[in-house]
């Protein structure tokens, strides 16, 4: 999955330069033909948090960045040493009377709506009962406790019989 850069007129005014030209619109069509095959949202923003990964010598610690989602929007699953964040950006209703954002005439967003989902693998023997996560303010903090690892076991060669 591509990332898109975070500034959000990172192409504007590639139309106005004076050399962009007839190529320049040539591989602006294929951009954006090869971003909607990619399935973006329909306005043109994919919703995929930021993560960090950070690792101590007791545990592994992911923290997303989900503005806007609170916990119950969040589900966090771990299945054959995969993690799996999972969560949904809802529009918001507004306090008068349930009306949501269709119900309006906006006239520019860079927002994003929808599902999205993170898998990351994980090493081997992780105990799924061990992991905890909390969120706090829109940062969702995962913490993952190392396996212990196995002591080398040494064989001790004996004289055949």
């Amino acid at each position: 999955m591509r990332l898109r850069s975070l500034v959000p007129s990172r192409d504007a005014g590639m139309l106005m330069r004076p050399d962009f030209g007839l190529f320049g619109l040539h591989r602006e069509i294929d951009r954006l033909f090869s971003e909607f095959s990619q399935g973006l949202s329909p306005n043109g923003q994919q919703l995929v948090p930021n993560i960090e990964i950070a690792e101590t010598d007791k545990a592994i610690e992911v923290t997303a960045e989900m503005p806007g989602l609170e916990r119950k929007d969040v589900d966090i699953s771990i299945e054959d040493d995969t993690l799996t964040i999972r969560g949904e950006k809802k529009v918001e209703q507004s306090a008068d009377g349930g009306k949501d954002k269709s119900d309006k005439n906006v006239q520019h967003s860079e927002r994003s709506y929808g599902v999205f989902l993170r898998v990351l693998q994980l090493p081997p023997g992780i105990d799924p009962s061990s992991v905890q996560a909390t969120m706090t303010n829109g940062v969702l903090k995962i913490t993952i406790p190392k396996p212990a690892k196995p002591e080398p076991k040494k064989i001790e060669v004996k004289e055949a019989a």
